[in-house]
């Protein structure tokens, strides 16, 4: 596909004296490199990648404009001139690769997690257990300074720009708010003394860092909180801020203690841009559409309807750092696509890990994996074409090896079919990559076969990786082998098909899944049933853009049952676990604790809770208990004393998933 199915994408925007080459924006992420020992070396790798991948313009993750308003104990800060060097490598590397770059400064106010913190007024934050700090007057007039303190030392290090963060419930959104400011001096009350913070921290950045220098304003398209800002009122924000001297109106969505999810799975591709529309009309600078944009043609589109000037891709740089170049070259079917389940990114940096990607291993650990060709190239087999044989197969390839991929089936996959299935996870994606370089590393795949031990240590193979992936575990249940009793992987295969009452035994991720994929209701419109679902109001009139929710009914009647007694679903995702478990619980799926199971009959599901029998009446009984190694053909080779590796969930079944999958099998590839 050439490069002119995406001109508007393509084309260049002036920013100023600032002309950005294309329409790619790639949006500020926590990752966790700016703690780190060597994090100018780290973040210079990362970011560089992206801008030689065909991004426009960088925005870092945030800095502090001072102490208080650290996201943590070792957030970055930017309020010294001696930290500039540390930022000096990051701008030089991505300027030698032909990007631009921006630093985020970013002030948490009450989401901060230290004992220093601040907020537009002492109210705390339902997400975080600590007080903050009202700002005194002077206190206020002191942060305004900081932030263009910030400012000017980004652009004495280099930078070309900033993007002062005013959205998502931080310290400028605090200020904004009714709902985080019951002060009652200049800074609170009417809207216009609430709108004086923002106004103040762009205009005096302006006037401190001159008029070439991007000013990006980070602000709330649609707040999702009770006693957020009417679109009226955000409108009248981007106004003012523009006539302050922002060069470009950035957009958020939602703050992190809504109760709407915007950027997992769940959500709808583009699902937030009648927010984004209402204040394009509003300013004449150009402004950027956000969240949920994981392909050129979405972006595209976006862009040529007049949405948006510019397109925010965060996650999807994750997942590929060359999704520009490849657009661009019209190699979209080799972009490693997002599919926003936020595992390695947004869940490691709510445990304190450094962020990566499910789909890229990878991603900010550029310095640890570095590309490029092996230095011997190798006759490889890898036996078993799921998640880890895949990833295993295709690295091994790019590196120059010479790859033959066995697979039993006739397809693909694994269990990333069966994910595939489960409603909102993109998958598909996946397997449209995989497949996509699979052909361009000239991988000889096999499919449909399954090559004898022998035949493996006989073919002359350099190396043998085996990847054959799990089986659905039976539990030792009296009646399990009645006819009413399904596998997970029988119904998401969708070989059957369950009646309307189904008890679905385990509550891991699995059980999880296939509770989502038996009680969703037919798709329809997906983006008025999300918005219905979770009462979005998209009118703009009701103030922080929430009503009612009005969910949809059910598909079947799905209940969930486990052995342990503690609360079900804490596996699942920290970012996305919730809106997954609120989602069940509108359609009425039950959730059991602490079931024994004693028998299944005609009748359905007996149980012992507390002690006491229970029955489940239900038309079916799905099995969701877990898994086991399919590793017979490992053992054979390795009872014949042939060097062979073992890898994915034919190495381990517990706790397998694709995160674990894909970045093992990616290793073992590079160990090659």
């Amino acid at each position: 596909m050439p490069a002119s199915s995406y001109p508007t994408l393509f084309s260049p925007l002036a920013v100023g004296p600032v002309t950005l080459s294309n329409r790619i924006v790639m949006g500020s992420m926590h990752t966790g490199l700016e703690g780190t020992p060597d994090a100018g070396v780290r973040l210079a790798a990362f970011y560089t990648e992206r801008a030689r991948g065909g991004a426009a313009l960088i925005i870092t993750g945030g800095y502090s404009p001072n102490p208080a308003g650290r996201m943590s104990e070792h957030a970055g800060v930017l309020d010294r001139p001696e930290q500039i060097a540390l930022h000096r490598p990051v701008v030089n590397a991505v300027h030698a690769a032909g990007g631009r770059i921006a630093l985020q400064i970013l002030h948490a106010g009450r989401y901060s997690r230290h004992g220093d913190l601040v907020g537009a007024s002492d109210l705390v934050a339902p997400i975080n257990r600590l007080k903050p700090h009202a700002l005194t007057d002077a206190e206020v007039e002191r942060t305004i300074d900081d932030f263009a303190a910030c400012a000017e030392l980004a652009q004495n290090a280099g930078y070309d720009g900033v993007e002062i963060m005013g959205s998502e419930g931080y310290l400028i959104t605090q200020f904004t708010s009714p709902r985080t400011n019951n002060r009652s001096d200049r800074w609170g009350g009417p809207y216009g003394n609430r709108l004086r913070f923002p106004v103040e921290i762009v205009r005096r950045t302006r006037k401190r860092v001159g008029p070439g220098f991007i000013i990006v304003f980070r602000i709330s398209a649609l707040d999702l909180v009770k006693g957020g800002l009417t679109a009226a009122e955000i409108v009248a924000q981007a106004r003012a801020v523009e006539q302050s001297g922002a060069s470009i109106l950035d957009t958020g969505i939602g703050w992190h203690e809504a109760s709407v999810p915007t950027i997992g799975y769940m959500v709808p591709r583009a699902a937030w841009t009648f927010a984004v529309k209402r204040i394009r009309a509003a300013v004449s600078i150009p402004v950027v559409v956000t969240n949920r944009i994981n392909t050129p043609e979405l972006a595209e589109s976006l862009l040529a309807e007049g949405v948006a000037d510019l397109v925010s891709l965060a996650r999807p740089l994750l997942a590929d750092a060359a999704f520009g170049r490849k657009a661009f070259e019209g190699r979209a079917d080799e972009i490693n696509t997002c599919i926003a389940c936020n595992q390695a990114c947004l869940d490691f940096i709510f445990v304190g890990k450094i962020a990566t990607c499910l789909v890229n291993p990878r991603a900010c650990r550029e310095t640890e994996f570095p590309a490029g060709p092996a230095a011997k190239p190798r006759r490889v087999a890898v036996v078993g074409a799921g998640a880890a044989g895949l990833a295993c197969a295709t690295t091994a390839a790019e590196r120059g090896h010479r790859v033959t991929l066995f697979e039993a089936s006739k397809e693909i996959g694994g269990q990333l079919n069966l994910a595939k299935a489960v409603p909102g996870k993109e998958f598909a994606e996946t397997l449209r990559y995989f497949r996509a370089m699979l052909s361009k590393g000239g991988v000889d795949l096999r499919l449909g076969a399954s090559p004898s031990p022998a035949a493996l240590a006989n073919a002359g193979f350099d190396e043998i990786v085996i990847a054959t992936g799990v089986a659905p575990r039976v539990p030792d249940i009296e009646g399990v082998g009645h006819p009413m009793v399904m596998r997970y992987d029988e119904v998401l295969s969708g070989k059957r098909a369950p009646g309307r009452r189904v008890a679905v035994i385990g509550a891991g991720g699995i059980g999880f899944d296939v509770a989502e994929y038996l009680s969703a209701p037919p798709q329809g419109d997906a983006l008025a049933h999300f918005m219905q679902d979770w009462g979005v109001d998209r009118s703009g009139a009701v103030a922080g853009g929430l009503v009612k929710p009005a969910p949809q009914g059910a598909a079947r009647e799905v209940t969930i049952l486990q052995r342990k007694p503690d609360p079900a679903g804490k596996t699942l995702g920290l970012t996305t676990g919730w809106a997954l478990k609120t989602g069940l619980a509108q359609r009425g799926v039950r959730i059991i604790a602490g079931a024994q199971y004693v028998r299944i009959d005609d009748r359905g599901l007996h149980y012992l809770q507390d002690g006491k029998p229970a029955l489940l009446e239900v038309d079916n009984v799905v099995l969701c208990t877990g898994q086991q190694s399919v590793r017979g053909l490992y053992d054979e080779i390795m009872a014949l004393g042939t060097p062979v590796r073992i890898i994915g969930g034919a190495e381990r079944a517990a706790e397998l998933d694709a995160l674990l999958a894909i970045d093992q099998g990616m290793r073992t590839a590079l160990a090659l």
